[in-house]
């Protein structure tokens, strides 16, 4: 735990650890929220079915939103245990700094294909386009419509938390390293580790 000394002038110093646990506590928040929200938006969207006059649509009749409830899924799973792992109270290694970073840059990379696919198809439906003959949905199916969008919006949030996450990452690795030294008899620079 951190350690607080009292200085001359009354006052308190807390030392580097209560800021690495504060850093902590934020990390894992930041991961927990989008595990809560891809659920809420897998949820919207598996239960996102209609049935009228005009026939009956669902989810699973687009392959758009298929790819979003198994992103949705992936990135809530990945969230939970992301968040158990950064809660724990561990040093920072290499191998821990560089696995989270290529693990957030994959999984923001991935949610972010699936929302902009759903969102083009959502768009699609709402407007149709002339040129393919394809007609706008959202008239005849408006509660499927509402209930896409719904997920759709609630994804986009999700990716502002990865894209957060990400930058999280990137700093926590980054910093291990120094800036370039340059060798001008040498002509080149060299990064160097901080043991």
């Amino acid at each position: 735990m951190a350690e607080k000394r009292e200085k001359g002038n009354g006052h308190v110093d807390v030392e580097e650890g209560s800021t690495s646990s504060c850093f902590r506590t934020t990390e894992t928040l930041l991961r927990m929220v989008p595990m809560g929200l891809c659920v809420a938006a897998l949820v919207v969207m598996l239960k996102n079915s209609q049935t009228n006059d005009f026939g009956s649509i669902s989810y699973s009749d687009l392959g758009a939103f298929r790819y979003l409830v198994h992103a949705n899924g992936i990135c809530a799973g990945y969230s939970l245990l992301s968040a158990a792992i950064a809660a724990m109270p561990r040093p920072s290694t290499m191998s821990r700094a560089w696995t989270f970073f290529i693990l957030d840059q994959l999984l923001t990379y991935l949610i972010l294909g699936a929302v902009s696919v759903s969102t083009e198809v959502l768009y699609l439906a709402y407007k149709g386009d002339a040129a393919i003959t394809w007609s706008a949905a959202c008239g005849s199916f408006g509660a499927y419509c509402n209930k896409a969008t719904a997920s759709v919006v609630i994804t986009f949030v999700v990716v502002a938390f990865y894209a957060v996450l990400s930058l999280i990452s990137s700093y926590k690795l980054f910093s291990k390293y120094d800036a370039p030294v340059y060798f001008p008899s040498k002509g080149i620079e060299i990064a160097g580790f901080q043991g």
